[in-house]
């Protein structure tokens, strides 16, 4: 058994990840190379399309329901507020934020040179 160098949790040593010389756990790997990418026209496109077309519902979890919940009562929120008032990590936060862009339900703006998460 080893640690993952990231989250400090405890791995079988078949099971690590190495990633720049790290030791880690699967899912400490996935976040690091699997970086979420906000602007994405295909996810935005493919999103979209779903959407006009009715082929499926794009259900949101509670999680981004409480998100756009909290941008529509203040008007629009500093991420780490934002990633504080949800109780989650920056890193959970920037998955959601990427995930509700695709959907075109917010959007980043600068307020006096402060970034800004707001409802699209």
């Amino acid at each position: 058994m080893e640690n993952c160098s990231k989250c400090g949790g405890t791995v079988e040593a078949d099971e690590l990840r190495t990633h720049h010389g790290k030791a880690l756990c699967e899912d400490c790997y996935l976040d690091l190379v699997f970086q979420p990418k906000t602007c994405d026209p295909w996810s935005v496109h493919s999103a979209k399309s779903l959407e006009k077309h009715g082929t499926t519902v794009l259900p949101l979890t509670d999680r981004q329901q409480r998100l756009l919940g909290l941008l529509k009562e203040t008007g629009g929120m500093r991420p780490d507020e934002l990633a504080l008032r949800l109780d989650i990590s920056s890193d959970e936060l920037e998955r959601e934020i990427a995930a509700l862009r695709h959907m075109e339900k917010v959007r980043g703006e600068l307020r006096e040179g402060t970034k800004y998460i707001r409802l699209w």
